[in-house]
């Protein structure tokens, strides 16, 4: 048996069980982590050796039936902009190359409270910012299904450290898809949580009204799980929305009976790629086996929606990175005259291109001149997107579409035409302007072997809908029991 292929319930499973100790697990994973960085390159900070002295005190206190929480002993990786209390938080930026977070974010609260174990920091594009993970200051992660391609982004690392089994479940985040691109791109499960749903206190600010802390794992129960741990209202963050605590694990009935599928025609024309839409068509005529009623309809605001995102993505950027200056806890230039010398050099050379680039464009839509006909009205479209939703989610309980127009394709071959970069954000963007939850699962390959994912996209706070709906596929279609990574080079 290889404990590093198991999921986190078949794991759970085994402890309770004690076919398995925490220590063996944690060696498991810590000794795997040896054995692929080398060439997935996915972790910014490995914390091998801390998690295997949390293990062995774990043990002792599970042997004598005093270990608290219903994950304990569990490893996890944590995406590199989410604050860990005593370990670097570097965002994957020269910018925050040092910086030790002095406090935890609240999923990370909860992590701990559940006696998790913490393999490491994991790498991403920088501040959260590309879809490959190319854009890292510290390195380029790897595809585990094929090392020349790239694993998606931003939580690049994260999706790769999953697929690798480096890892058995992940914490990502999702401004724009950088949860569920590069789930689809590694073959993984990856959830999107409706806006407010988790806090994110103590994420590193990207675009506010955008970023969504979420799971990235093997399977959907998997995610039904950790959305359970990192679920729930925080007073710290005023976006939290104050719901009652939910099981979500108890929606995964297997049973779709009834459940009426949109199909939305602009997510399946132009620009997707036809191996993509044949694996799509199978997924909906698998639905339909199932029991679920399917229908395609026209969600004309879909075309607008790239333009109005990188709009309000940029401009929030803009705001929200202008504190990184030089002069706090960042990356100060070593040569300078003065203070305005301070601020110009130590961006320029603490930020990298990609960074910069949003920056300059999020700078321009907020000035002067620019404001009203640029910033104001991509708000306005927002809210249009949203009211489109609102009206299809009166007919559908879920949107099937694409993850992602394209597989993962070969490194280095965008990072030079960045709009191609931009526009493989298609498929996802609409989902984080209105603030829905959406997961996506694999649910095939190409003929190179290369996972392709399915999107499902839910109304606000109907994560049970969209769970239920993707665990019924995935029984159905046992992506995981045919398909794994080759590690081709």
């Amino acid at each position: 048996m290889d404990i590093t292929e198991l999921t986190v319930h078949e794991l759970q499973e085994k402890l309770e069980s004690k076919e398995l100790t925490i220590t063996e697990i944690t060696k498991a994973y810590c000794d795997r982590i040896n054995e692929k960085e080398g060439d997935v390159q996915a972790f910014v900070t490995t914390l091998t050796e801390n998690a295997m002295e949390q293990a062995k005190g774990m043990q002792e206190q599970f042997d004598k039936g005093e270990l608290k929480g219903e994950f304990a002993g569990i490893p996890i990786g944590i995406k590199d902009n989410i604050c860990t209390k005593g370990i670097k938080t570097t965002c994957s930026s020269k910018m925050l190359e040092n910086f030790v977070s002095p406090y935890d974010a609240t999923v990370m609260e909860k992590i701990k409270e559940e006696n998790i174990i913490n393999l490491g920091k994991l790498n991403m594009d920088e501040f959260a910012m590309g879809g490959s993970t190319e854009y890292s200051y510290f390195k380029k992660t790897k595809n585990p299904w094929n090392l020349n391609k790239v694993p998606g982004g931003s939580s690049g690392g994260s999706a790769a450290a999953v697929a690798a089994n480096m890892v058995p479940w992940a914490l990502g985040s999702d401004t724009g898809g950088s949860i569920r691109q590069p789930a689809s791109f590694c073959g993984v499960v990856g959830l999107k949580p409706t806006y407010g749903l988790v806090s994110r206190y103590g994420l590193v600010a990207f675009a506010s009204s955008l970023d969504q802390i979420g799971p990235i794992t093997k399977d959907v129960r998997d995610a039904a799980m950790l959305l359970n741990i990192i679920a729930g209202h925080d007073e710290k963050d005023t976006t939290s929305s104050d719901r009652p605590k939910m099981d979500y694990t108890k929606c995964l009935k297997n049973d779709v009976k009834g459940l009426k599928i949109g199909i939305p025609k602009e997510f399946f024309g132009e620009g997707i790629n036809e191996e993509v839409k044949a694996s799509l068509q199978k997924t909906i005529e698998k639905y339909k086996e199932l029991g679920a009623e399917i229908e395609e309809f026209s969600l004309d605001i879909a075309k607008y929606a790239l333009a109005t995102y990188y709009i309000i993505a940029c401009a929030e950027a803009s705001s929200n990175l202008g504190r990184f200056d030089g002069i706090r806890y960042t990356y100060r230039t070593p040569e300078f005259k003065n203070l305005k010398e301070i601020y110009k050099k130590s961006r320029s050379e603490g930020f990298g291109p990609e960074v910069k680039r949003r920056i300059i464009l999020g700078t321009y839509v907020l000035s002067s001149g620019y404001y009203d006909a640029y910033y104001k009205k991509a708000q306005k479209v927002r809210t249009l997107v949203m009211n489109e939703f609102n009206k299809e989610f009166e007919k559908y309980d879920v949107i099937l579409t694409p993850t992602s127009p394209t597989v993962a394709f070969d490194i280095g071959s965008k990072t030079n035409n960045p709009l191609e970069m931009y526009l493989a954000d298609i498929c996802t963007v609409s989902v984080n302007i209105a603030g829905l939850p959406g997961i996506s699962i694999p649910c095939g390959v190409d003929k190179e072997g290369m996972p392709i994912g399915m999107q499902l996209i839910g109304n606000k706070f109907c994560e049970e809908t969209i769970l239920n709906a993707a665990y019924t596929l995935e029984q159905a279609i046992n992506f995981r029991q045919n398909y794994q990574p080759q590690f081709r080079k």
